[in-house]
């Protein structure tokens, strides 16, 4: 979805501020949970920007990832990269907990909560925080782990300047957006067309 800067703005301006910015490196080799979530070792790298409470990131989630994971990712094609670009503070809160899971939890969590987006993120009333607990428990995630996870703002303010380098870097300008090599398209694209950019290579 396009970007509202207002809405980002006040997710990141707080935590940010409260922590000040930290370079992306140092984040990372500092903060283990910062590191790089991927799957598949093809030569070409696709990189994918997302929102968790983004419902076209959402659609692609549902209805194109399945295919690009076993046509593309598990054939040996391209190597994809899940970069957070959370669009709000339930969205960044949610990234920060799938980050506190085992790597290779990472993906199943991830697309759970895009197949129940509508339960989580949408509903009107809901307790955001406690639907996203539900499913981390699921996944395998201690309830203590889970409050632990949702408070921590010191992997949040990194996400949040990732997210940032992300922007300056390839000029993120809506949600979902592909990087595949250094070509950017954006929006909730098709499995041909994903395929098409794909052998464009």
């Amino acid at each position: 979805m396009p970007i509202d800067r207002r809405v980002v703005l006040a997710a990141a301006s707080g935590l940010l501020a409260a922590g000040g910015l930290v370079r992306p490196a140092a984040a990372q080799a500092d903060n283990p949970k910062l590191s790089e979530r991927s799957m598949g070792d093809g030569p070409l790298v696709v990189q994918e920007f997302f929102s968790l409470t983004c419902s076209h990131c959402g659609d692609f989630g549902r209805s194109t990832w399945p295919q690009v994971k076993a046509e593309l990712v598990q054939t040996g094609k391209i190597r994809f990269v899940w970069r957070d670009f959370p669009l709000d503070q339930i969205a960044l809160r949610a990234a920060v907990v799938a980050r506190y899971l085992p790597i290779p939890a990472y993906e199943p969590f991830i697309e759970t909560l895009f197949q129940t987006q509508d339960r989580w993120a949408f509903a009107r009333g809901v307790d955001h925080k406690t639907e996203i607990g539900k499913i981390a428990v699921l996944a395998g995630m201690p309830q203590a782990m889970f409050e632990t996870a949702w408070a921590d703002d010191a992997t949040a303010r990194g996400i949040l300047e990732l997210r940032q380098q992300g922007e300056r870097q390839y000029n993120i300008q809506a949600t979902p957006t592909f990087v595949f090599g250094s070509r950017t398209v954006s929006g909730a694209i098709p499995f041909d067309r994903f395929a098409q950019e794909v052998a464009r290579g």
